[in-house]
């Protein structure tokens, strides 16, 4: 497959609804995705397959823009019915990717967030997110507001393969540290973790290390999931740059799952490193402490 970065194609498009309901509200019930597709051209996304809907085949070079987000979403939490719930940000696609230099539709959202002193969560690869980090930290100090880095390794030459849109993960421990400085609770989400890959003790201990001197407030890790579109995406990423890794990831890979005796082997490890550097689990545990002293 080909990983190689092209310039995407922006299409602008009015929304009519900033919020999607989840099935289920584990630990969030709501999500807002102000992108559809994404610059990041990470090569194991699970989102892939949500532009087929649209009729849009290239993930990551055909990218919708919801121009108008901001002001939809004011109308929404100012509706009678509005309790004031969690709002996901970037549930499907990362809202600071390279387009938001451009459409700067994030210090919008953030200044809705405030006005109506609404919890968030944001997910983000980028360190574009500093640019906010002023909104941020006042809306931290009205709220719970969580900002969690996603960093699957400590290989920059990996990184870069596996994620060739992305900023390194140095860039993004660095965002932590900043952000420790606010009142916002910090995550590190290890996802996904990719089986002989990203896997090895030395790579889970680097993570777990740099997470502590970073203050997070919690660790959450989580493997690789295939199915769609993107098990065929990623197995022709193995097959072009890590052919050796074919077959013992065909075999893990029966099914979308790597399934219960990878896992628990694998968290076995992650659960030694995460308790020697004293890493909490729980990323409920600030959201409940925050919101109950709102």
């Amino acid at each position: 497959m080909n990983t190689k970065l092209t310039k995407p194609v922006y299409k602008e498009v009015d929304s009519k609804s900033a919020l999607h309901k989840l099935k289920r509200k584990i630990p969030y019930g709501w999500d807002l995705n102000i992108y559809r597709g994404c610059a990041h051209n990470c090569v194991y996304c699970y989102a892939i397959y949500t532009h087929q809907y649209l009729d849009f085949s290239d993930f990551s070079g055909e990218i919708l823009v919801k121009t108008n987000i901001a002001e939809v979403l004011d109308r929404e939490l100012q509706a009678p019915g509005w309790q004031g719930e969690v709002i996901n940000i970037g549930g499907v696609t990362d809202s600071y990717q390279p387009a938001e230099e451009n459409y700067c539709l994030m210090p919008q959202i953030l200044k809705v967030l405030i006005k109506h002193r609404n919890p968030a969560i944001i997910s983000t690869k980028s360190n574009l997110i500093l640019r906010d980090y002023d909104l941020i930290d006042q809306l931290s100090r009205l709220t719970y507001i969580n900002i969690a880095q996603t960093i699957t390794t400590c290989d920059e030459e990996v990184r870069e393969k596996i994620e060739p849109g992305a900023v390194s993960s140095i860039k993004r421990f660095e965002v932590l540290k900043e952000f420790r400085k606010t009142n916002a609770s910090l995550g590190l989400h290890v996802m996904p973790i990719i089986p002989y890959l990203t896997d090895h003790e030395e790579n889970l201990e680097e993570l777990c290390r740099r997470a502590k001197e970073c203050e997070i407030d919690y660790l959450l890790p989580g493997t690789l999931y295939l199915r769609g579109h993107t098990r065929t995406r990623f197995f022709d990423f193995i097959q072009k740059e890590y052919l050796s890794l074919s077959d013992q990831l065909n075999k893990l890979y029966k099914t979308g799952s790597a399934g219960k005796a990878y896992k628990t082997s694998l968290y076995q490890v992650l659960n030694r490193y995460r308790d020697k550097y004293n890493l909490p689990s729980s990323y409920m545990k600030p959201m409940r402490e925050k919101l109950k002293g709102k």
